[in-house]
């Protein structure tokens, strides 16, 4: 087993770990993939301010996101096909996630369902709901949310049409893979995983296998998918969604300050700045670029988080100084996962746990929650 020490360690491993398809699928953006590198790449271009002679003991990590305590100001973000990276996937982020204590989100399109998340935790967890054309449908997914004791709805806004992805169309995305001579070539090469899917029955998409109309097996989802997200959505859907539930309510997807002033006005209780993770428009800014007009506009008045490019706990602290009130980690994630599957999600949150740390002590800084725009180096943000 190679020594891991960073996220980056985590994501040649999980290449290595995961068939093709499902890597790529969580490893790539839409289009030229510009906006999925700047996500990264501007963070890199932020510059740190080191402070010296500073008091540095009792460092705290811990705050809260819409009034839960957290370990550190990171939840796992909702990712589609979690159970492709490694079996039972969704199960095992969840596990990770509660021993830490931060937040765990299920997507609707994940592979193990709300049910099995809330059999397998204690823990409350959030759940991520996407708005369809099956009314019916969305309010008995809601139904089950609450009655696995969810704490939180997340409603994805940027989705309502697909951004095209090329390597997911290259490669014939599919949950399980086809048995086509390529698929099982790839395969071949990967035992640890085909070995770990042999040993679980969670093979499709759980919260809609069963439960959705007119989805009774994996043959009929892709064409479902296609016809169920609807591009009607608008600000009166989102608060019908807020009446359905009637609980705390985040909003993903925020990537303009008027858009975050309805999101605002709303009643939400939190939105986050979030371009999908560069895969929907390609050609829009970086979700960190984006977050600080939107923390001014809009950081009195609602949580302002930040999600797409976090790779690191110095990442986290930027995203904290540009006003982020929490953050969530998609990619850095799913890596520690397709690497190592729980262990490997544990040591992805120790990482970034650490490196957040020691980043905000050279800062001069001991409590998260005092950090802000001093720790960052004027003209470089």
């Amino acid at each position: 087993m190679p020594v891991i020490t960073c996220i980056e360690d985590l994501r040649l491993l999980a290449q290595r770990r995961v068939p093709r398809m499902f890597y790529d699928y969580a490893d790539s953006g839409s289009w030229t993939e510009a906006t999925y590198r700047a996500n990264q790449g501007d963070f890199e271009r932020i510059k740190l301010r080191q402070r010296v002679a500073v008091n540095l003991e009792g460092r705290s990590l811990a705050t809260t996101m819409i009034g839960q305590p957290v370990a550190m100001p990171v939840a796992i973000a909702p990712t589609g096909l979690t159970g492709m990276q490694h079996a039972d996937g969704e199960i095992l982020g969840a596990l990770a996630a509660e021993k830490f204590g931060i937040p765990f989100t299920l997507s609707t399109m994940s592979i193990c369902s709300i049910e099995d998340i809330a059999a397998y935790t204690q823990a409350p967890f959030w759940f991520q709901l996407y708005w369809m054309r099956d009314r019916e449908f969305m309010q008995a997914l809601i139904e089950r949310a609450r009655a696995a004791r969810c704490s939180a709805l997340v409603l994805t806004l940027d989705l309502q049409v697909l951004g095209q992805r090329h390597k997911d169309l290259k490669n014939g995305l599919t949950a399980p893979p086809r048995p086509t001579l390529a698929n099982l070539v790839n395969l071949a090469t990967k035992p640890r995983w085909c070995l770990g899917m042999l040993r679980t029955r969670r093979h499709g998409f759980g919260n809609l296998i069963g439960h959705a109309k007119g989805v009774s097996d994996m043959t009929s989802l892709g064409a479902w998918t296609k016809e169920q997200f609807d591009p009607k959505l608008d600000w009166s859907d989102v608060a019908w969604i807020k009446q359905q539930w009637g609980g705390k309510l985040i909003l993903k997807g925020i990537m303009d300050a008027e858009d975050a002033r309805l999101a605002a006005d709303s009643g939400a209780d939190a939105l986050v700045v979030s371009n999908h993770g560069g895969r929907q428009l390609d050609g829009a800014p970086s979700s960190i670029a984006a977050l600080p007009a939107i923390a001014d506009a809009v950081g009195q008045d609602i949580e302002v988080w930040m999600d797409g490019g976090i790779r690191s706990g110095q990442d986290v602290l930027k995203a904290v100084a540009l006003g982020a009130r929490g953050t969530m980690i998609g990619r850095a994630f799913l890596y520690g996962l397709g690497a190592m599957g729980e262990a490997g999600v544990t040591k992805a949150l120790e990482l970034i746990a650490n490196e957040l740390d020691i980043t905000m002590a050279f800062t001069g800084h001991t409590d998260i929650r005092t950090v802000d725009r001093g720790v960052l180096l004027p003209g470089t943000y």
